[in-house]
């Protein structure tokens, strides 16, 4: 049986701990011990088998260093385990040694007593200054019926027949053929990729950079045309970042869009409704179900902000550069899905730019879910057996191939999303919520007429309507998080 060690802790700033180990002189012994045993049996020296080499020789030959330090190296890592172990020490990332290693080496004797002295990040405490009566304010979010003449316009013009235009000059909303060649104004280099021949180009606003559909709105079929663009800041290819330019444009052809009869055929043909009165409905059903999401997530937001705003509690840096991965590994896979090549586009420069940027939003997740672990804590609250229960053959029921599911996995997951939903109604029913009106530009937001709010039943989120103006599939976070 080990003997115990001495271990004495102090708390350092950044959720970090310090052990200072007193370790035994026969422990140190021991070591020293079993580093020279392994070193003979490995060395190989003229004239001795392996594994034969005296010890006297072997400390001429390699040196005594050579053996304290391989004996130090593993008594570090010994004791750091055991003294974790019995501290009960819930460690965060790598443990480091207080001081440099050759310090240490030159204080080490095999015959005495060392002190070993460790810091590591350890589990925050997260707690809060108050966890009632906070005051926030949300800004409200209302039902506008245009937008369902909105989206059925965008699914007329999605569903329009294109015909040729020779008798008009460009507008917004046709779609142009054009050829083009472009060059930096700057040195009249040419652009990488700014060229092209009998290229589509939807005449709408945001399709091309700065200057270039607006060039393009006014000329006939024919017509060739100069035109001055701007390619943004954030543009993906580095070289052409904020930088002005010229291209020679000719407008090969044009093309009109003939939108369908706003009717029950058309109805038919952008959704699964019969009618278009139905269809009406329907949009009119999901964007109110949006807007009431969307007030709720703002005001969560907001309760959510309140909240940290009480929070007590020092980050570690292993855990923020955790929180930072985490939010890398998101990027990359929903750049994977778009059926970007991460491999390529993730170079190290690139990663360790996107980390810096990460950091503030890691910051925030990682407070936010502390504030709402130290809610639940401080007031006791909990999900009931049945709940979670119920929840998880819910969200079960919606995978096709439960196979592919972990279970444990899925649970965990079930278990977080709906602690969180039952903290943040909590929140809701203890705080007092004002909405207030979106602020105008230039201008400070009123608040509206409602009242304070309290939790009530909401209907799950609906994705505004695209083309065909059909339902988008709901995917919970649980289901993400639990297929393998």
């Amino acid at each position: 049986m080990t003997t115990a060690l001495k271990v004495k802790t102090s708390s350092l700033p950044g959720s970090r701990l310090a052990l200072e180990v007193g370790v035994p002189a026969g422990r140190c012994k021991a070591s020293y011990e079993a580093a020279v045993d392994k070193l003979s049996r490995s060395v190989r020296l003229p004239g001795f088998r392996k594994g034969r080499v005296p010890k006297p020789v072997l400390l001429q030959q390699i040196g005594p260093l050579r053996v304290k330090a391989s004996a130090l190296e593993d008594l570090v890592d010994s004791v750091l385990r055991d003294a974790v172990e019995q501290e009960k020490v819930e460690v965060l990332g790598q443990p480091s040694l207080s001081g440099n290693f050759e310090e240490l080496l030159e204080k080490f004797d095999p015959a005495k007593e060392l002190v070993v002295t460790l810091e590591m990040d350890v589990a925050p405490t997260p707690t809060l200054k108050s966890t009632k009566g906070l005051s926030a304010e949300a800004e409200s979010v209302a039902y506008d019926p245009a937008r369902v003449d909105e989206l059925l316009d965008q699914s007329r013009r999605q569903l329009a027949t294109l015909v040729p235009v020779s008798d008009r000059a460009a507008a917004m909303g046709d779609v142009a053929v054009v050829s083009f060649s472009g060059v930096f104004s700057d040195d009249k280099s040419a652009i990488e990729g700014g060229s092209a021949n009998g290229l589509d180009v939807e005449l709408e606003e945001g399709r091309m950079i700065s200057g270039f559909v607006e060039g393009v709105v006014g000329m006939k079929p024919g017509d060739k045309k100069d035109v001055d663009c701007q390619f943004p800041d954030d543009y993906p290819q580095e070289t052409c970042r904020g930088r002005k330019a010229l291209f020679s444009i000719s407008l090969d052809e044009l093309k009109g869009r003939e939108l369908p009869a706003l009717d029950d055929a058309f109805a038919q043909q952008a959704s699964d409704k019969k009618t278009l009165s139905e269809l009406r409905e329907d949009l009119e059903n999901r964007l109110k179900q949006d807007a009431e999401q969307r007030q709720k997530n703002n005001r969560h937001e907001a309760l959510l902000k309140a909240l940290v705003d009480q929070l007590e509690v020092e980050l570690p840096e292993s855990l923020i550069k955790e929180e930072i991965n985490s939010l890398l590994q998101e990027t990359a896979a929903q750049m994977a899905q778009q059926g970007m090549d991460v491999k390529k586009l993730f170079t190290p420069e690139t990663v360790q730019n996107l980390a810096q940027a990460s950091r503030g939003e890691a910051t925030e997740r990682l407070q936010r879910s502390l504030a709402l672990k130290a809610l639940a804590k401080a007031e006791g609250i909990s999900v009931a057996d049945k709940d979670l229960e119920a929840k998880i053959k819910e969200v079960s029921a919606g995978f096709s191939d439960t196979n592919k599911i972990d279970p444990q996995r899925l649970r965990d997951a079930v278990a977080e999303d709906l602690l969180r939903e039952t903290l943040l109604n909590w929140l809701e029913e203890n705080a007092k919520l004002t909405m207030v009106e979106p602020a105008a530009e230039g201008k400070p937001a009123k608040a509206s007429k409602a009242k304070t709010s309290k939790a009530k039943a909401e209907k799950e989120p609906a994705a505004e309507g695209k083309a065909k103006a059909k339902p988008a599939a709901k995917t919970s976070k649980a289901k993400t998080k639990a297929a393998e």
